[in-house]
């Protein structure tokens, strides 16, 4: 892809293995009407259409000048079914489905991808699209380990990938604003970040049932030890909570909120660490990531942060007043603000009505997170999150999931990406992958 321009192949040349574009295409496609030729619009690719997937994919279609003209999933009856709703939307059958990603990033004429497979499957695509010269909208959180985040970002950084986080936040007004008062000091001296999130789900039948006939299991597990299917094991509602394929919500939604803790805190938490957690675990299903978590981190800064799963202290739903099952609040020497998806609030109110300067710090301003990535594959300019950011974020879940396991004080040392003077936990910066995958 040129700077300033999408170099679109064409939507009429046929797909690699799968079904070519329909010689009968609508008016609308074709230019006419002040609609954008296919020559101009980005053509994307869905690898993992799931409930999470089919939600960003629509927010490619929502979009006229690009086009999602190939769905990947190793689940058949998904891929159908999203094939058939991607048909429906343009009106016509060009939407190519595949069941190996790897088919779909072999076309030259695809431009960009969204990546919402399962978690641990996450990083392997991402890498595959960045080396395919496909630029990446990805799911979070990234990786099950800190190697497969680094990994990631020296692909993107090696073939100029264009990255987008799911991070979606980013691109929501309130957390903007949020993060702004904060940057520009108008809660006075950043001093304290409470975060919270959902905790994680217990459960999950350990007896092996048959493979469902719809599902490529082998596929699905991918880099995971080979398993013996047991029930529900691939649903959405389950693996999440499964360590051979997820890190939990301390990862899986605790990353949103993290993410707007560091976007807020700036220099002050892009720096050393000292971190320690525990968490509560189940005790019985195949489940097995932490129910609940207290990570505590104390900044080289001096700002400390307290991350949490849901409920959290009854105090800080005295002190915020409307609180939901997540947020990030930041608190400072003259006030505190805390910001939610159903909102900001707080104190004094006065600076929910904060006029910034000209002098003052103004961050990257998105309002819609896949619109955002379309107009940067145009203009090869940086995301609202990238790569970077993603690793930083990411870095958190990881060192917050390693804490609660490893129940002691640890040292982190941000530039180097290594724990200090603690081999035993450095160790657990990576893990292994079941052949043939590899990073």
């Amino acid at each position: 892809m040129a700077n300033q321009t999408v170099k679109r192949r064409t939507f009429l040349k046929a797909s690699v293995g799968a079904l070519a574009f329909p010689y009968v295409v609508p008016s609308s496609v074709l230019g006419q009407g002040g609609a954008i030729a296919p020559s101009n619009k980005i053509a994307m690719g869905a690898i993992g259409v799931g409930p999470q997937g089919t939600g960003v994919m629509r927010g490619f279609m929502a979009q006229n000048d690009a086009r999602v003209v190939a769905v990947c999933d190793v689940k058949s009856n998904v891929l159908a079914d999203r094939k058939a709703l991607v048909d429906a939307h343009y009106g016509d059958t060009g939407c190519a489905a595949y069941g190996d990603f790897r088919e779909l990033l072999a076309r030259d004429d695809i431009d960009g991808v969204s990546i919402a497979s399962c978690d641990h499957w996450h990083v392997l695509h991402a890498i595959a699209a960045a080396r395919a010269k496909k630029d990446v909208y990805l799911e979070k959180p990234m990786g099950l380990s800190m190697a497969q985040d680094q990994a990631l970002r020296a692909a993107c950084k090696r073939y100029g990938t264009v990255f987008q986080f799911g991070t979606q936040q980013r691109s929501d007004r309130q957390f903007l604003q949020a993060c702004e008062l904060v940057r520009n000091g108008k809660i006075g001296e950043l001093k304290t970040i409470n975060v919270w999130s959902p905790g994680s789900s217990a459960g999950g039948s350990p007896e092996v049932v048959p493979v469902p006939e719809w599902l490529n299991y082998d596929f699905w597990l991918g880099p995971a030890p080979a398993t013996p299917y047991t029930k529900d094991r691939s649903s959405n509602s389950l693996w999440w909570f499964i360590s051979d394929y997820a890190l939990g919500f301390i990862a899986g939604w605790g990353v949103h909120p993290l993410d707007i803790a560091l976007w807020g805190g700036g220099d002050k938490t892009a720096c050393n660490l000292e971190i320690k957690g525990a968490g509560v675990f189940p005790t019985e299903g195949v489940a097995n990531t932490a129910l609940n978590w207290d990570v505590k981190v104390q900044f080289e800064s001096g700002v400390r942060m307290n991350f949490t799963g849901y409920p959290f202290p009854e105090e800080w739903k005295k002190r915020y007043g409307r609180t939901s099952d997540h947020g990030t609040a930041f608190e400072g020497t003259e006030g505190w603000v805390h910001v939610d998806r159903g909102g900001i609030n707080a104190h004094p109110q006065s600076l929910l009505t904060t006029e910034f300067g000209p002098n003052d710090t103004r961050l990257y301003k998105s309002t819609h997170h896949q619109r955002n990535l379309l107009d940067c594959m145009r203009t090869r300019a940086a995301t609202v999150c990238g790569i970077e950011d993603a690793v930083a974020a990411d870095t958190l879940c990881q060192l917050s999931d390693i804490a609660t396991r490893l129940e002691k004080k640890l040292k982190w040392d941000w530039k180097r990406e290594r724990f200090i003077d603690d081999p035993a936990a450095d160790r657990m910066l990576s893990r292994p992958m079941r052949s043939p995958w590899k990073l």
